[in-house]
């Protein structure tokens, strides 16, 4: 069975974006957890444009489900992390002009830098999933970083139609067979939706989909827990 990891962080953004204290990212993870989803990611920006770190918090102490914390490789976010101490950590590359996370983290660019956070968090017991492009010289620093998990940006995939979207469907399925062998639990996200994801589930080994931005437009039309069953369903037909 592939595992559901729902992203509140869009419920934050409707929050945010009128200035109200609704809707609810906590109430977003509870419905999650009744849908029978297995994790609910949270992304703390550093501008803090949707999640907020009272929303982290909450969050974590009400353990409605275990908690993924999305953030960027920067020493309030990993003081953070070392407070709560979610059960792991993704770190992804951000940046304050982006609408959104739009490509995997260098590791191998910023090995150096990755090194001391990876290893705080790890000592901590914090699993940690380094967010990256399916690479194979990706995945050998994660190696190097003695990780045992990382996260496949599939927003390649999801933006691309025909030939070019078969072409890194391949790599993909490459990327997980290697981190397999390799030893790396295989986690994806960005992009993925009721239209796109029957073709994705080709990808070997996938342990858990990371999933916000459709689920929380789904939910428009048949509220946010029917549309966590429903991808429930589609990553896992029978």
């Amino acid at each position: 069975m592939i595992k559901l990891g729902v992203n509140v962080d869009h419920i934050a953004t409707l929050r945010e974006v009128r200035g109200t204290t609704y809707p609810s990212p906590l109430e977003g993870a509870r419905l999650a957890a009744k849908a029978g989803a297995h994790g609910v990611t949270l992304h703390l920006r550093e501008d803090r444009r949707h999640i907020q770190d009272a929303d982290v918090y909450e969050i974590h102490q009400d353990r409605a489900l275990p908690l993924n914390l999305e953030m960027g490789n920067h020493p309030d976010m990993v003081k953070i992390a070392l407070d709560i101490v979610p059960d792991e950590v993704c770190l992804v590359p951000e940046s304050r002009e982006e609408l959104t996370t739009e490509s995997g983290l260098d590791v191998v660019g910023q090995f150096n830098k990755l090194k001391p956070s990876i290893e705080v968090l790890l000592a901590k017991g914090i699993v940690v999933s380094p967010f990256i492009d399916p690479s194979i010289e990706q995945l050998d620093a994660c190696v190097q970083l003695k990780v045992s998990m990382c996260e496949f940006h599939t927003g390649t995939y999801c933006e691309l139609e025909g030939e070019e979207r078969a072409k890194e469907l391949e790599r993909l399925i490459a990327a997980a067979e290697y981190a397999h062998a390799k030893g790396i639990t295989v986690n994806a996200g960005h992009g993925i939706n009721l239209a796109n994801i029957s073709e994705l589930l080709a990808v070997p080994h996938l342990h858990c989909l990371n999933i916000g931005h459709s689920l929380v437009a789904r939910a428009v039309f048949v509220g946010f827990e029917e549309a966590c069953r429903e991808m429930l369903r589609a990553m896992n037909p029978s």
